[in-house]
């Protein structure tokens, strides 16, 4: 099972709207066949380990990271097609809580006569899953917050210098983190004073997450990296109903996606976006700032987990911070982390929450 989890990570931030799963078949304590899902989210895990498999896996375990589909939608159930493969045993990590499957596919094996072993390793497979558990527990994706701060927690001087805070090694190690979420969220402020591309660079061939940017009245520069790039790498704008409609128009024929999210005093209402993106099929989602967006999701308790860079510098009380005002008066009130991990990277520090 644990190398059905490595597996399965393969497909984090390319297989939306489905789960990343993983499968190993297994026969006289050989591996016969592995898989894991495809990019766009088929051919499934479970289909690409029996076709390496063959005339192996009749009499053979299947390990299998997530319970296999019961439904028929764009490709037939994987419960059925472990039963005509001959598959004796089936060992999987969790039940798959979609409610097209949720015990189903467990049942449909069961049935026909296949043993089944569930929740092995199933604590470590809900932390690989937390992006699609959370959308179809949640309706909306897991939402990882990344920070590049100062010894202060600050991400920018007074006058916005940010570029570069921490090394370039913390740099490429942030490439990696896009590249294992869907999308890659940023504020309007930090569109307009970067000029960001958002992209995935220097890893090879990969696919680029989808670049989202919450802008309630869509005043961003059209001549910027964002827009030159929308055909060619997916660019959903989240406006509010304030908007005007010729910016609307204007982002629209560059070929940006356009989300209409209710509007608060402060902005965009934070659980509307993150609920629109999730109706969208999104599971996994970074945000890369500004504070006042960070501030913002972290107030509606929207931030699911932390990965800090840490940088031995310190810019001062004048610096913008990393969170923006979050209205706190007591300690009770601020949401509390755990951590899970921390390494040196160069000559930074990254360290890795979760919300506890």
């Amino acid at each position: 099972m644990a190398h059905a989890l490595g597996l399965a990570r393969r497909g984090l931030g390319r297989v939306w709207p489905n789960p990343a799963v993983g499968c190993v078949i297994t026969s006289d304590d050989r591996v016969v066949g592995r898989g894991w899902t495809q990019p766009g989210g088929r051919p499934h895990a479970e289909t690409m380990a029996l076709a390496q498999a063959g005339a192996a896996a009749r009499g053979a375990t299947a390990h299998v990271t997530l319970e296999p589909c019961a439904h028929h939608g764009q490709t037939p159930p994987c419960a059925e097609a472990l039963i005509a493969a001959g598959i004796a045993r089936v060992v999987t990590a969790q039940e798959d809580p979609d409610p097209r499957v949720s015990g189903r596919g467990h049942a449909m094996l069961r049935a026909a006569g296949v043993a089944v072993t569930t929740r092995v390793m199933e604590a470590e497979a809900a932390a690989l899953q937390s992006g699609f558990l959370t959308r179809i527990g949640q309706g909306r994706p897991m939402l990882t917050l990344k920070l590049a701060l100062s010894l202060d927690g600050r991400i920018a001087t007074a006058a916005g210098e940010s570029k570069w805070i921490t090394g370039e090694e913390a740099r490429r190690t942030t490439h990696a983190l896009r590249a294992s979420h869907d999308a890659v969220l940023i504020g309007a402020e930090t569109a307009r004073a970067d000029d960001p591309a958002l992209t995935v660079r220097g890893l090879g061939p990969v696919a680029q997450p989808v670049r989202i940017v919450a802008a309630r009245g869509l005043n961003l520069p059209t001549d910027g990296a964002l827009a030159r790039s929308a055909q060619d790498v997916p660019l959903w704008l989240m406006h509010g109903p304030s908007a005007p409609v010729s910016a609307r128009r204007v982002w629209s024929g560059t070929g940006a996606r356009m989300f209409e999210c209710d509007e608060t005093a402060e902005g965009l209402d934070p659980a509307g976006v993150m609920a629109a993106l999730g109706g969208a099929g999104l599971t996994r989602v970074l945000c890369e700032g500004g504070g006042r967006l960070a501030a913002a999701l972290m107030r509606a308790g929207l931030v699911d987990e932390l990965v800090i860079f840490s940088a031995g510098l310190a810019l001062g009380a004048d610096a913008r911070p990393g969170i923006a005002a979050l209205g706190l008066v007591r300690l009770a009130d601020a949401g509390r982390f755990r951590l899970t991990g921390q390494r040196r990277i160069g000559g930074d520090l990254v360290s890795h929450w979760i919300r506890d």
